[in-house]
């Protein structure tokens, strides 16, 4: 597919996304949303849980592998997102409520605190959620698949 402007970037994503849940035997819709700075996806269905699969990997497989294929050999390229029956909001208040803790405990008992091991798109949700909080701060360490974020607190 040649892919000429915005409405076609769209029906490739979507195209693209249909033949994923086809060849992994998915019964899903696929809903493609372009506002002009991000194009957002969305498989809706009733089991999902093949797209996404543990803590999300399956689906950042598949949001990578869309991205890759779509804007292949394009020089305008925006943001793409893609989501499984609202996994990334449900996944995002879990990484939340742990960041919180993990936060609170590194003040309380002040020292770091490292998280599980998780992916660099999980690792900047708990960035992104802890930098407005004054009395810690957050780094990742060790190597992939291993990296995890640690939760710090900040001196006196």
């Amino acid at each position: 597919m040649a892919v000429e402007d915005d409405d076609d970037i769209v029906e490739y994503i979507e195209e693209i996304l249909e033949t994923i849940a086809e060849a992994a035997g998915v019964d899903a819709e696929v809903r493609v949303e372009d506002d002009g700075e991000a194009i957002t996806a969305e498989f809706v269905g009733d089991d999902l849980a093949l797209l996404i699969g543990h803590h999300g990997q399956t689906i950042d497989a598949i949001q990578h592998l869309a991205y890759r294929i779509a804007f292949h050999g394009l020089d305008e390229r925006r943001p793409l997102t893609v989501d499984a029956a609202g996994y990334r909001a449900r996944r995002a208040a879990t990484l939340h409520a742990v960041a919180d803790q993990a936060a609170d405990l590194a003040v309380r008992e002040r020292r770091p605190v490292p998280l599980e091991p998780m992916g660099a798109q999980e690792r900047k949700v708990v960035h992104e959620h802890l930098k407005s909080r004054f009395d810690v701060e957050t780094y990742s360490e060790g190597q992939e698949p291993a990296r995890r974020l640690v939760v710090a607190p900040l001196g006196d």
